[in-house]
């Protein structure tokens, strides 16, 4: 299956255009969940964040959508990346579903409680490999490459670029001429200092709260769709207007004299009040669940005895008046 082929050589201009830069494709461990049938659509409505029906709409329809699964109290269980693979509303609706290869058990376990009587079937889809392309310039890269099964803009935010959905064994070269296979810490990192978060240490089951998490500016909510689960509290915090904390990138100005900084870790003023909790991070650069009142303080972090120093910052692709 093939969507929305691009031909080489366009790639091939793509990759002149980018002055010898390369691009770089990262190898994600996250795992993908195919969800097909005529009620897909409706099924992942009442479940998740995003108007999922925009998928199997007539017309442009998007070709991936980010969202979460909430908890009856409206806490994020699941962060997902639903890919559009039927080429047309004449196709039986199928939708690819990315998760974090840990939850995968769970989240199988979570749709088919929900499943019921509905014409759908989830299957996991081990002979597909996940990719994220991060080109210098998102703007020219086409929408799909020839051999590939996907091939569209992060759905979260332009910084992020695009990702790529292949084949198991697929040759990332032969499907962008001149990329190169990157080592995925980079990415982690890449998506540290962009604040993006992803997957279950970053996003902690049953704790997360999707405002919090920034899952407005991430094009993960539609607050005109119709119920879903976990809704009441997240529309609430919505049409109040007030969001105190955020989850926000985080750096270590210094060398950090252990190995890693524990996730869950408090985060204190230099007054020494609690202004958050470090959630996770590679090196220098992390994520963190913040008050805002405390964004443009100094902040740090105590162990065994040390003072770790870091800042926080508010990332440039957020709207303006964001962090107000």
């Amino acid at each position: 299956m093939l969507v929305r082929a691009i031909t080489a050589p366009g790639l091939r201009r793509w990759c002149r255009g980018r002055r010898g830069e390369a691009a770089a494709c990262f190898p994600l461990g996250r795992a993908l969940l195919g969800v097909r049938g005529a009620e897909a659509a409706v099924f992942l409505q009442g479940l998740l964040t995003n108007d999922v029906t925009r998928l199997v709409a007539e017309g442009d329809a998007p070709a991936a959508l980010y969202a979460h699964a909430l908890n009856v109290q409206g806490r994020c269980l699941y962060d997902v990346i639903l890919y559009r693979l039927h080429r047309s509303t004449a196709e039986e609706p199928h939708i690819l579903l990315e998760c974090d290869s840990s939850v995968l058990d769970s989240i199988q376990k979570h749709l088919k409680l929900y499943k019921i009587r509905r014409k759908v079937s989830i299957t996991p889809c081990p002979e597909l490999s996940l990719w994220a392309v991060i080109p210098g310039d998102t703007s020219s890269l086409p929408k799909c490459a020839d051999q590939a099964l996907l091939l569209t803009p992060d759905p979260r935010a332009e910084v992020m670029g695009w990702r790529l959905i292949a084949k198991k064994g697929a040759n990332v070269s032969e499907i962008i001429p001149g990329s190169q296979v990157g080592d995925v810490q980079d990415y982690h990192r890449h998506r540290y200092k962009q604040g993006i978060p992803e997957g279950v240490k970053d996003l902690p089951p049953g704790v997360a709260l999707p405002l919090e998490s920034n899952l407005a500016f991430m094009n993960g909510i539609s607050f005109t769709k119709g119920c879903y689960i976990g809704q009441e509290l997240t529309a609430r915090t919505h049409h109040m207007g007030v969001i105190r904390k955020r989850l926000l990138p985080v750096s270590f100005p210094e060398p950090l004299p252990c190995a890693a900084v524990p996730e869950g870790a408090e985060i204190l003023t230099q007054a020494g009040k609690r202004a958050g909790k470090f959630r996770a991070g590679g090196g220098e650069l992390g994520i963190a669940l913040l008050r805002l009142a405390h964004l443009h303080e100094p902040l740090c972090i105590r162990l065994a005895g040390d003072t770790l120093r870091l800042r926080a910052t508010t990332p440039e692709w957020w709207p303006k008046a964001a962090a107000k």
